[in-house]
């Protein structure tokens, strides 16, 4: 019986090399329903001027948290907050250095993810999240 113990070991050895493959090129993705804490999103906050690294977040529907960083080298206080389709939530303002998280339930759809500092998103601290 020792092949049929090593015929088992390579079988499943080749579904694990399979399911690492198409997790790597991105054709195996839990979906939100799989994940209790949902996706997870980074940006930073420009240190110079009042916008953010990104301007477009593509993410898909259910639990997302988006994490801001501050940069040490900036000279502001900063945050992150979502608002667009009945969501409104912001995160805590920091200083340079600082991290702020906002995390927000979204359905398809387009939202805004903006700077609650005063006068920061209308001097263009703000984007766009995607909601596949």
């Amino acid at each position: 019986m020792p092949n049929a113990t090593a015929r088992r070991t390579r079988l499943g050895l080749a579904a694990i090399a399979l399911a690492a493959a198409l997790l790597w090129v991105g054709l195996l993705r839990p979906s939100p329903a799989d994940s209790a804490s949902g996706q997870t999103v980074r940006i930073k906050a420009s240190p110079t001027v009042l916008k953010f690294n990104v301007r477009t977040l593509h993410v898909r529907h259910g639990r997302v948290t988006i994490i801001m960083s501050n940069p040490r080298s900036g000279s502001l206080p900063h945050g992150v907050g979502v608002k667009g389709k009945g969501v409104q939530r912001v995160g805590k303002q920091v200083p340079p250095g600082g991290t702020s998280r906002v995390t927000v339930t979204l359905k398809r759809g387009r939202y805004t993810f903006f700077c609650p500092v005063p006068g920061h998103a209308a001097a263009g601290m703000k984007g766009t999240v995607i909601v596949s």
